[in-house]
């Protein structure tokens, strides 16, 4: 890993639905990932580099839109072969990416015969090196993270459909917002290790909440209850195939996760329905209620994080009944110490 510093995704200001999305993707990666969508300039490389850290590896894997076939499956050294009598594998990207995120910027622009290649091993967690007889095999899970600009082309629908998750970024943020955005970014190229060291806190906070739901995740029940509820909103959604009943079930579990309850209720269900059908509900069909701006359970950035938990907090030790709400630790506000302040 590198000792570079990234931006804290504590630190990111506002699009606190995607915030949500990351961090229910920490949580039970099985959900499959998340695409972004949103126009240049609103941080999208940042956001999901800031998924990395909240997993136990770590690992964060670009693939590069240039990439050959070779530098994303790998090679196999031939001559190796005959002379060792075993293949000697060059790892790809896919290998490099197990156990990680494999990032895609402008994912919508990936040539075809990558997509294919994505495709086949994103479905089997297995990536297969062949040449001339002699082939390779190794393990290739990863949480898949794409970005892209809707005005620039549309992706392939079988790769939309293979994204778990769908968050849209406005490209428009009020001035408030931009403002903020701006003074956490000149701080962060200003002195970035202190800019870290400062968040800290908030993110440690942040990693540990993920790593308590990851440790509640298997208690909690994916029930018939919700699960037939679910279904008739899929089904009313006219979405094509079963993935996306599967990904908002389990989607709807990590954030009953993430607010530290025993049971999926509600509220659980309505915070990740437009993350599961934005992109796969049939044209026509008018969206569902979508995640608020501030959704119960998601960051807002409102606690300090010189203060460590903030307002964090504990998480409860009893579940609420289902339908029960509650007030939930927000995101981290602004340092007091600044450099621009």
């Amino acid at each position: 890993m590198s000792d570079t510093p990234h931006f804290p995704l504590s630190a990111v200001v506002a699009a606190d639905n995607l915030k949500l999305a990351l961090c229910l993707t920490a949580i039970d990666p099985k959900i499959g990932g998340v695409l972004i969508e949103g126009p240049r300039g609103m941080a999208k490389s940042t956001l999901a580099r800031g998924l990395a850290d909240l997993l136990a590896s770590g690992l964060f894997v670009t693939l590069p839109l240039g990439a050959t076939e070779e530098r994303l499956v790998g090679t196999l050294d031939l001559d190796a072969a005959l002379g060792a009598g075993r293949a000697q594998f060059s790892p790809g990207v896919l290998a490099k990416a197990d156990g990680g995120v494999l990032y895609v910027d402008e994912v919508n622009l990936l040539p075809d015969h990558l997509v294919d290649l994505l495709l086949d091993v994103a479905a089997s967690g297995v990536n297969r090196v062949e040449r001339d007889g002699i082939s390779h095999r190794h393990s290739a899970r990863f949480v898949l993270i794409g970005t892209m600009n809707p005005e620039e082309g549309e992706l392939r629908p079988q790769l939309l459909d293979r994204f778990g998750l769908n968050v849209a970024l406005s490209g428009q943020p009020p001035p408030s917002e931009r403002g903020q955005i701006i003074r956490r970014r000149l701080d962060f190229d200003s002195d970035p290790h202190a800019f870290c060291e400062q968040w800290a806190p908030a993110q440690e906070a942040l990693r540990e909440r993920c790593r308590q739901a990851r440790a509640r995740l298997p208690e909690i029940a994916l029930d018939d209850q919700t699960l037939e509820a679910i279904t008739q909103r899929c089904f009313a959604a006219g979405v094509d195939g079963l993935r996306a009943d599967l990904v908002w079930l389990r989607a709807a579990r990590a954030h009953a996760a993430w607010r530290g309850a025993e049971q999926i209720a509600t509220e659980d269900i309505e915070a990740v329905a437009e993350f599961a059908l934005r992109h796969r509900r049939r044209e026509g069909v008018p969206p569902t209620s979508s995640p608020a701006s501030n959704p119960r359970g998601a960051p807002d950035a409102a606690s300090d994080p010189a203060q460590g938990q903030g307002q964090w907090g504990e998480l409860p030790a009893q579940a609420l009944p289902v339908g029960a709400r509650r007030e939930i630790p927000s995101w981290p506000k602004k340092p007091q110490a600044s450099a621009l302040d």
